[in-house]
């Protein structure tokens, strides 16, 4: 597992397939980023097809938990709306948070993945921590300043494009995750 490199990228969460991506690799628990990786940055929506997949997943018996870097009174109220542990105010890449949310949810890096949009804290943050993490890409263009400038640098770092469209550009890492696991 390499440090800026996700075992898989997908064009949104909604595109994961809770079998196949999932299951199959004996991933039982989500953590999952808030911001334009679960609800739009423009305009604070969950999308649609963002909450059904949510509540496929929790069928299928994964359990989430939103694990985000923002602090502000509205990712509590996503939070309860959807119904979904959270950890707020994470400071990703650091691990604190990640295990916070592990044991709210009581996972371990072993059977969690960490899906979200920014590579240097959501996907190196999971790494740090011996976690696989899944990269998606932002469901809108707009962003903090930072993070627009942030995204920039992650192209320097990502050996496949962002992912766009809506099929998985890495299927074939889901081997690479079994296999770095057999070997520990």
């Amino acid at each position: 597992m390499g440090l800026f490199a996700p075992e898989k990228q997908f064009s949104s969460v909604a595109a994961i397939d809770a079998e196949w991506d999932l299951l199959r690799l004996h991933l039982t628990h989500v953590l999952l980023d808030l911001d334009n990786t679960l609800r739009r940055r423009d305009n604070d929506e969950v999308p649609l097809e963002v909450r059904a997949w949510l509540t496929h997943v929790q069928q299928k018996g994964i359990k989430p938990c939103i694990l985000s870097n923002n602090f502000h009174e509205n990712v509590f109220a996503v939070a309860r709306e959807l119904d979904i542990p959270i950890v707020a105010k994470a400071m990703k890449p650091l691990g604190s948070g990640f295990k916070r949310a592990l044991e709210l949810v009581g996972g371990s890096v072993e059977d969690s993945v960490m899906v979200g949009d920014q590579l240097f804290t959501d996907v190196v943050g999971a790494h740090l921590i011996g976690m696989p993490a899944y990269l998606v890409a932002p469901l809108v263009d707009v962003d903090l300043k930072h993070t627009q400038l942030v995204r920039k640098v992650e192209g320097l770092f990502l050996k496949e494009p962002a992912p766009q469209s809506g099929i998985c550009l890495q299927d074939d890492r889901a081997n690479a995750v079994s296999s770095s696991r057999e070997g520990e």
